[in-house]
């Protein structure tokens, strides 16, 4: 499971913008936003470069994790 699309939505991001910027389809990058498939770490790190997040973020729910 990943939060792309929860990041997406707090940075007010489209997803169809996200596709543009991976020169992705917009169904690959839907795909992974609503968990029917998994990116590949290539895929990941790059989303997390572009939305200015660690891989962690897209991956762990830091509200729910008690430290």
């Amino acid at each position: 499971m990943n939060r792309i699309k929860e990041v997406l939505k707090t940075k007010g991001i489209s997803q169809t913008w996200l596709a543009s910027q991976m020169d992705k389809s917009y169904n690959s990058i839907n795909e992974y936003a609503r968990n029917k498939r998994q990116p590949s770490l290539e895929d990941l790190y790059q989303i997390a470069e572009i939305l200015e997040v660690s891989a962690k973020d897209l991956l762990i729910d830091k509200s729910k994790t008690s430290e």
